[in-house]
Parts: C-alpha cells; structure tokens; sequence
C-alpha cells in the first residue's frame, strides 16, 4: 500500500528518556551495552549458526536461517519505503511470522508497535493515530475472525497508513502485501544496514497493562531492553540448553522479555511457538520439543493441574518441564502450592510490567517463598520504595504503594507529557499503582491496586475507557464499571447502570460494544440496575461502595 502522506512527528519530544546522570551510571555499571537488538540474532547465529532458534509447527529454523529470513524480509520491508525510526503496528498471532516480521524491523531500526490479537478497530485505530504507523501487519484469519476487513476500515480512516501486510492470504485487499511477498525476491543475507539503529533509540513500543484499549505507550530502546533480556534470563537460570514454549499471546511483554522469547534468543536456546496455551496443545508440544519452560496467566494455572491430575497413567508428556512461571496476575497460594506436586515441575512467580521493572521467585528460593510472594527485582539496579498515601514510605511489612526506577523502567510515556506528574515522582520514580507489601527478604507480595483498573485474568481494562463506552448504549445515564472477585479469573467485571427503562443483558450489552469496536474482554460480566449511585463526601461516585454492593 503506497500513499504520499507522510506521519506527522510529535510538537513536543515523544518521551523523556533518561537524565544524562542515570544514563552514564547505567552505562558505567554495565548495564547498558553499545548494542541493538538486531545484534542478538547476528551473535547467536555466529557463535551457534547451526543450534535451532524457533520452532513452529512443522517449521523449524536455525540460528543462521533465523537471521538470514529476518534480513530477507528487512530488504524486502527497505523496498516498499519503511525507514528507521517508522512504527509498524504488529497484530499476530503466535506464529514464526511475529518474530521474523520484529526481527526484520529491527535491523531496519524501524518500531514494532505491539497489539493483541483481541483487539478491534476502536484499539488499533487509537495505536495508529497516537504512534503516526506507517505500516499495519495482520494474519488474515485467526480465532475466526477476519482480520483482513479490519485492516480495510483501518485504512480508510488513517491517511498516514501506507503499508498492510498480511500472513496469509491478502483476499484481494487493494494495496495489501502477502508476507511471502516480502523476501520472495531477496536474496539470502540482505539486510539493508545503511542506517543503523542508535542503541539508544526507541526499539519497540508497548502497551500499558499488557491489553488496554486505548493504553499508554511505552517506549523500549535497544539499551534498556536487550539489559531486561539477558537480566531476566539470568535470574531464571536459562542457558543454551533452554526450550521455551511461547504459550501466551507472544506480544504480552511477559512472553516477550520476561525473559521469554528475547531472553531464550539472548542465551542461545530454542523457542517454541504455541497456537494456544490450552493442555491439549501445549502438552503434546512440551513432549515433543522437550519444553524446559514456559509461562502462564493464574486462570490457566487450574486449567493444566486438573487436565495433568486425569491423564492416563504412565504419562509422562511434562516429563522436561522444568519450571513454570506465571504471572500477569497474583495467584492464589493453595494452587501455587499445587503445581510442584501435581506437574512435576517447579513453580516461578513472576510479577512484573511493561513499564520496565520485573520480579521473580528464584529457583533456589524456599518452597513457601515461591508460593506465597511474588519476587524480588532481577536487577541490582532495580530501585523499590514502598510508600503510604502522602508519598512516606512505610516500614518493611506494610502495606503501601510500589514505585519503582531503574535501567529498564521508563521515566515518562510515550507522547504523552501530560502524564509526567501523575505517573511519576519529581526524582524519576514510576507510580505502579499497585498496592504490596515488601518482605525483609526483598520479596515483594501483592495486595491489590491503586488503580481503578479491573485485572481479568491478566488483560487489564480500564474502567473510565468502558464507561465511556457504556454511555452510548441508548436509554443509560449513567454508568461504572467496577471489579468482584472470581476465583477463576481473579477478577470479572460489574457494570453499574442508571438506565431509563429496561437495563440491557450481558448479551445485547456486549453486541453493542462489539459494533462499537471494543475488544471482547472489555464487555461486562454482570450488570446491576440502579436508580443512583452512592456518592462519597465530595460529591464523586463511591466506586468502594459499589465494589461491595458487586461481592
């Protein structure tokens, strides 16, 4: 897809970075390195050219033919006119394609802007007007939904859009590239490298909370990010020897870098991509590949410990296994304390945000750690307070609010300075909003969140953004949209409704937002129907109240 318009850039700088006095100290400590993400393959497939890298399906590529199909599609991506520093909105499902698509990018120096696959055109157009993405990647069909009729509203609405390509099928979208079509005519080992990346420019950008509809943007350099891989890789002991099951969508920053996919890539190990973190997929590949490790939500944790518990005896399918991490969510200690026992594996817990600072169980830990926290911080470089309401911190055991500043944690949104305040403290500290308390260990615990921000299963929706949304509905006045306990989910969603008339059903509800173009997981759970809502001493909505009225 060609057009002449070009992105418009940002009036104002698109984000802070890092103060000179931190970036000089992150170097001086050896956290940051003069390297580019691109240099992860090129290294591996140097020192290992011949050791296998990715896996998917049938598919199979080595170290040297990773590096070699992602430099053929840079060339093919450098032809159609995408340029360093150009974002490129990646919506894909866990295929080969995701990473031969963002390792193509970044050889370019060009931005993979990461969505999720259950996002929908109120989502992707807002990624697309915040970032100015001059390039769009689908798969044409997936989970049966046609991506490729997403891709044409999109289109329509966002001149600066100028490339589509589609994994799969194009069916006849006008202008629209097959990914096949991108190295068909490179020839091997063509990287275009006239322009290389700064090690200190923007490699990627995420979304805040992992799947937010129209979420802040955070932007990660090749410094900052290639330090989280091999820091996260580290503290989760993985060598060459590791096979990585990429299970969870592959755009989630927790699959991506904690350590997951980059973080194998970075020790030399393999990754196995997985459709679906279902028992009856993921079981057969971890026997088959000889998994070591992969990573789940709390909701699926359940999930595998009865489908493992009714195997016929003298199965052995999880037999590699040999750690797995979940996160995304707090879990429950009685199913931690399960999992060693049931899958013959050992249980990690990782607690950790796009934002930058991750925490995790070590697998020396004691048993009861590991089952009852969430982690400590993987880098030394991590900084932690835990503070009251007023910003005081509290004493070690108490409850209070995580901020948190360090070499791979951000210090401001991207194009989004108005959050500056808000989000962080004068001396650079992030505001996580979420509420913990910290062990003399340095474990952290987490108890809940400052946010007013439903965590379903570890896709976070933010209420303002769906009550927003609730309003349109014909005959509501009023809405909120607030959290009950799920024992499955951890968390589902309640909307509160003054409605004149007859309230909506789950069902209508979630038809009307779906025409609306929210994500599925957005819609509410349950409705209440009320006549007011209860309102605290200023004069706001009670949210606590309701929250109770919800349990």
């Amino acid at each position: 897809m060609t057009k002449s318009a070009n992105p418009p850039e940002a009036s104002a700088p698109d984000w802070p970075g890092w103060p000179e006095e931190a970036r000089e100290r992150y170097r001086a400590a050896g956290f940051w390195r003069e390297e580019v993400l691109a240099d992860v393959l090129a290294r591996q497939a140097q020192r290992r050219p011949d050791a296998v890298a990715l896996v998917d399906g049938d598919r199979r590529w080595t170290y040297a033919e990773l590096a070699s199909e992602a430099g053929a599609v840079a060339a093919g991506l450098h032809r159609r006119g995408v340029r360093r520093g150009d974002r490129v909105v990646v919506q894909l499902p866990n295929r080969a394609e995701f990473l031969l698509l963002w390792f193509g990018l970044q050889y370019l120096g060009a931005v993979p802007v990461h969505a999720m696959p259950g996002h929908r055109g109120h989502e992707i157009s807002h990624l697309l007007r915040t970032t100015g993405a001059v390039g769009y990647a689908v798969a044409d069909r997936h989970a049966r939904f046609d991506y490729r009729t997403l891709a044409a509203s999109v289109l329509e609405e966002h001149e600066e859009l100028r490339h589509v390509i589609v994994v799969g099928d194009t069916g006849g979208l006008e202008g629209a590239v097959g990914f096949g079509e991108l190295r068909a005519d490179a020839p091997a080992n063509s990287a275009p490298a006239p322009d290389r990346p700064d090690p200190g420019d923007i490699a990627l950008l995420l979304l805040s909370g992992g799947t937010t509809g129209t979420p802040k943007l955070i932007a990660r350099t090749h410094q900052d990010y290639g330090y989280n891989a091999r820091a996260a890789a580290a503290a989760c002991g993985l060598t060459a020897d590791s096979v990585y099951l990429a299970a969870l969508p592959a755009a989630f920053n927790f699959t991506m870098c904690c350590p997951g996919i980059l973080g194998t890539l970075t020790a030399g190990g393999t990754v196995v991509m997985a459709p679906s973190p279902a028992p009856e997929t993921a079981f057969p590949l971890i026997a088959r590949e000889g998994v070591t490790v992969t990573a789940l939500s709390p909701p699926m944790v359940p999930v595998w410990l009865e489908a493992y518990a009714d195997r016929a005896p003298g199965t052995a399918e999880l037999e590699s296994l040999s750690v797995l991490q979940v996160g995304g969510a707090r879990l429950a200690d009685d199913l931690a304390r399960r999992v060693r026992p049931t899958l013959g594996c050992g249980l990690q817990q990782v607690f950790g945000m796009a934002e930058g600072l991750i925490n995790v169980t070590r697998l020396d830990d004691p048993e009861e750690l590991v089952c009852t926290t969430q982690g400590r911080p993987i880098s030394p470089g991590d900084e932690v307070r835990v503070v009251d309401g007023a910003g005081a911190p509290v004493p070690v055991g108490a409850v209070g609010e995580l901020l948190t500043r360090g070499p791979y944690t951000l210090r401001g949104y991207y194009r989004s300075p108005e959050l500056a305040t808000t989000h962080f403290t004068p001396d650079g500290f992030y505001r996580t909003g979420d509420l913990v308390r910290l062990r003399p260990s340095g474990h952290i615990d987490v108890v809940g969140r400052v946010k007013d921000q439903i965590n379903r299963g570890g896709e976070k929706i933010d209420a303002t953004e769906v009550e927003g949304q609730l309003l349109a509905y014909p005959g509501v006045s009023a809405a909120a949209l607030v959290a009950a306990p799920d024992p499955d989910l951890g968390e589902r969603s309640v909307a509160f409704l003054v409605c004149a008339g007859a309230p909506p059903t789950v069902r209508e509800l979630a038809a009307f937002l779906r025409g609306r173009g929210l994500a599925g997981y957005k819609s509410p759970d349950r409705i209440e129907a009320v006549d007011a809502f209860p309102l605290t001493a200023v004069g706001k909505v009670d949210k606590n109240a309701l929250r109770e009225r919800s349990r």
